[in-house]
């Protein structure tokens, strides 16, 4: 029942953060001097062309970007009518797309699963190989397991990642015949989900996930070896030793599940992360994410576009420290969280 109340508390505080945070994006965007259409009017009024100006300030009109920005944002959001009433992000109106001239849902609709599923992929791949590794390099400390694991992460540290990606993307291509480029085969790009298209999403993949989860597995896996190594010192360790409990049992049962807790903890910030830092992979493997459109849309001041994109980064972020935070409530007793729910 505990738990039931603190994930309801903490599904409502998610909300009311990504309120403020919506507002802090909005506010951010707005920042720079004009926008998308503000620009072109500049434009066209420069090299004569009345029709296109006409056509601006209708835009203008018709997405409130007259108005005075409390109300864009309110209009924006959905709180406020605006030209056609209540029609903004709650209301699953995600604005226009002024550089693409289309409705910003068209354009991010196949993209977001995409983007989920590549980095939902990587993350995986950072947890299934930082985990074992550093687990083994702590229990093997000062070995050449120990040295051999230490050198890779490093090596994966230093290395980066668009020139990995250029480098598996030739080599993967030339010695093992992976696919070059984007997420599926194009033949399968606007069609319904089949076992057909699975197995073509599943092996653009492998470049990608390789790619984007190197440098964050190799962070997790030294972090992970420091804090077992500080856990393996203390007395308990002794203790459960001397008692007889077998090695393997004891660092799961024990040095594990307290070393992990930064981990756990860290997975509300890993996805956002791995998103933004997948930007110039994304560009140079030639995958349909949202980071090249975002990049676009900032290039440009698309205001619509780059506002929606950074609010469902936001709203990934918030999604994965509320479930950050459940999971340290069941893998460490020691964490209780009634008091600061009085």
């Amino acid at each position: 029942m505990i738990m039931l109340r603190y994930a309801v508390y903490r599904f409502f505080t998610m909300l009311l953060t990504l309120l403020v945070v919506s507002v802090l994006i909005f506010v951010i965007i707005n920042l720079p001097p004009g926008d998308y259409l503000s620009n072109q009017i500049a434009e066209l009024q420069a090299s004569g062309q009345s029709a296109g100006v006409a056509k601006a300030e209708f835009l203008r009109k018709e997405y409130a970007l007259d108005r005075s920005m409390p109300e864009q944002y309110l209009i924006w959001m959905g709180f406020w009518p605006g030209p056609h009433g209540f029609e903004g992000l709650i209301q699953g109106n995600y604005g226009w797309s002024f550089e693409f001239d289309r409705p910003v849902s068209e354009i991010v609709g196949d993209t977001l699963w995409l983007t989920v599923v590549v980095n939902l992929a990587a993350i995986l791949f950072v947890y299934a190989v930082a985990l074992p590794l550093g687990v083994l390099a702590a229990a093997k400390s000062r070995t050449w397991i120990d040295y051999t694991s230490a050198f890779v992460g490093y090596l994966g540290l230093a290395t980066p990642n668009f020139l990995l990606a250029l480098i598996l993307f030739y080599y993967g291509h030339r010695y093992f015949n992976l696919p070059i480029g984007g997420l599926m085969d194009p033949s399968f790009e606007g069609q319904p989900m089949s076992w057909d298209k699975l197995k073509s999403i599943l092996v653009h993949l492998i470049v990608p996930t390789f790619v984007i989860g190197t440098s964050g597995a190799s962070a997790m896996m030294q972090r992970l070896r420091a804090n077992m190594l500080d856990e393996l010192g203390k007395p308990y360790v002794e203790t459960a030793i001397a008692k007889g409990m077998a090695p393997s049992r004891m660092l799961a049962k024990y040095p594990l599940r307290v070393a992990f807790n930064p981990f756990v903890a860290d997975i509300g910030n890993l996805l956002p992360s791995m998103v933004s830092g997948s930007v110039l992979v994304s560009v140079v493997l030639g995958l349909q994410t949202i980071g090249p459109t975002l990049l676009t849309a900032l290039k440009t001041q698309d205001q619509f576009l780059s506002a929606f994109i950074l609010m469902f980064v936001a709203l990934l972020t918030l999604i994965g420290t509320m479930i950050s935070d459940i999971l340290l409530v069941m893998l460490d007793p020691r964490i209780r969280y009634e008091g600061r729910e009085a």
